[in-house]
């Protein structure tokens, strides 16, 4: 038998809904599509046709881009809070003259802590190289339900032929990071912690230095009273007695008070108060001295120089004062 040459005649055009014309499109006609018809020999008296292979989007020009890409072409890393609602966006875009491509999107971006809440599409058109650019963009709505490195699944498509099998083409998988929301009681609690150790210390330290300057005033008005107790022992042989006791008396009236009696009380009573803080006429020891005082300012206040060294040996320890 001859052999006959037949040819599969294909449609110049996609389906009319959304379709575009193989020619306008990049998508190969009937003479141009890889895997053309084929003469064949009949066998048996049967003639047999060979069918042509369906191209891949990648040969068609046909391009799927995932998730928000940089100025430099690679996707820009994710990173959401558990609970949000956030955008994923699948662009797929090819090469036209002025035609357009139905493209159906089929599957979800549904998956472990991921959840899909609905689905829009944007078409648009560009220029790039000089060549018209249209593009269709779906946008995912998505809700993030776990915590963790979670994965959004690769997208798929369709895109309807008449030569009878779609056209599919799929997207990358894309990676998000799913963080804890930020809870900011901590910080605060935190804060409040700091403020209170900062502020305990500042106190502490201010009670310190009040302290220490405390101590240093009493160390001076022991070192004055002392002075003053030094300078009188000097004059118990020189010093008409009646002077020396009244000028005993003078200093045991300044020193009591700075020494015993808290701050503020400085009347007559507290002045002639013992070092204990009881009355002056109390059975403390005070009350010897204080009649020596008495005898000086009233009976003339004769006493001998070893009398004196006794009175001042007994002032000094009423007066809580040692001699260097």
């Amino acid at each position: 038998m001859d052999s006959v040459n037949d040819s599969t005649v294909m449609d110049e055009s996609l389906n009319a809904q959304g379709s575009v014309a193989a020619s306008d499109s990049g998508l190969p006609n009937a003479d141009g599509m890889d895997g053309a018809v084929a003469d064949s020999v009949g066998i048996g008296g049967t003639d047999a046709i060979s069918v042509p292979a369906m191209p891949t989007a990648e040969q068609l020009g046909i391009s799927v881009v995932s998730g928000f890409v940089g100025e430099n072409g690679a996707s820009q890393p994710m990173a959401v809070t558990v609970g949000d609602t956030f955008d994923f966006p699948v662009t797929v875009s090819w090469s036209v003259n002025g035609s357009a491509l139905l493209v159906l999107p089929t599957s979800s971006a549904n998956a472990k802590g991921i959840t899909q809440l609905g689905v829009s599409q944007e078409s648009a058109r560009s220029v790039k190289d000089g060549k018209e650019v249209a593009s269709i963009t779906f946008t995912y709505k998505l809700v993030a339900q776990d915590t963790g490195d979670l994965h959004i699944p690769a997208m798929k498509f369709e895109i309807p032929t008449q030569m009878g099998a779609p056209l599919e083409m799929k997207s990358e998988n894309v990676p998000v990071r799913v963080d804890a929301p930020f809870n900011p009681l901590p910080v605060i609690v935190g804060a409040v912690v700091a403020l209170c150790i900062v502020f305990a210390g500042i106190w502490r330290a201010r009670r310190r230095s009040a302290a220490r300057a405390s101590a240093v005033a009493r160390n001076a008005a022991q070192d004055a009273l002392r002075e003053k107790m030094v300078v009188l022992k000097q004059r118990i042989n020189t010093a008409d007695s009646r002077e020396w006791l009244l000028e005993l008396e003078n200093i045991c009236k300044e020193a009591v008070p700075v020494k015993f009696v808290p701050a503020g009380e400085t009347d007559a009573s507290a002045r002639t108060a013992a070092p204990n803080g009881t009355a002056a006429d109390s059975d403390d020891g005070w009350e010897p001295l204080l009649k020596e005082f008495a005898h000086a300012r009233y009976g003339g206040g004769k006493r001998d120089a070893f009398e004196l060294r006794e009175i001042w040996k007994a002032a000094m320890k009423l007066l809580g004062v040692e001699e260097e």
